[in-house]
């Protein structure tokens, strides 16, 4: 059982990472809204996390991470904001694109797992997508202030502005897009797997309770 399970295991992460690559290198992935976009690779990120736990979580983000830095170089599509922060420090664009990819997936899997023990599986699911967007969008806007915030660029933008405030206003109502679509598609997912025995310790009767 414990060979069959570590076998379905690979298989979701195999699926979840094709899916994360097809999203990134097609228009499935983004909506570009300006210097920023709204994105939905946050949701295989989610469903890896609460199907695989932290390692997943963390292997499907740094796939993500990795999308999402080639941007920059115009690879798979390009990010206006990336292509003016990789000529700026090419190293600190790979970072701040990159890392916090990879804890948001690392972090979902605990958030998962903390959840699923106060809740039933449906709402664990749930707080998992929101947690995975609304994690994304606070590490990279994070990362690009920490990291970024003294540029020219960067206080073009700011604009004397508090920095609080400065990111609420800058990604506005894509993140909100981004965590309403998260919650409801990961909800409905994870519970679909979650019956399905594709997560760890998964039952047929009752799977919702």
């Amino acid at each position: 059982m414990k060979t069959k399970f570590f076998v379905s295991q690979l298989v979701i992460l195999g699926l979840m990472t094709a899916i994360l690559l097809l999203m990134a290198y097609t228009p499935l992935g983004y909506l570009n809204i300006g210097p920023l976009a709204i994105t939905f690779n946050v949701i295989p990120v989610a469903i890896s996390a609460i199907t695989l736990g932290p390692v997943g979580g963390a292997i499907t983000g740094a796939v993500f991470g990795l999308t999402s830095f080639l941007q920059c170089i115009g690879v798979g599509g390009t990010s206006a904001m990336g292509v003016v922060l990789f000529g700026i420090n090419p190293v600190l664009a790979f970072i701040q694109r990159f890392v916090p990819r990879v804890l948001d997936g690392f972090l979902l899997g605990y958030i998962f797992r903390g959840a699923r023990k106060l809740t039933n599986v449906s709402v664990a699911c749930m707080v998992t997508g929101f947690c995975s967007a609304f994690l994304n969008t606070v590490f990279f806007m994070g990362a690009l202030v920490l990291l970024f915030g003294n540029t020219e660029y960067m206080q073009g933008l700011i604009g004397g502005k508090n920095v609080i405030l400065f990111i609420c206003g800058f990604v506005g109502i894509n993140a909100v897009f981004e965590m309403l679509s998260s919650t409801i598609i990961t909800g409905a997912v994870g519970l679909a797997l979650y019956k399905a025995r594709f997560v760890p310790g998964a039952v047929t009767k009752n799977a919702a309770a």
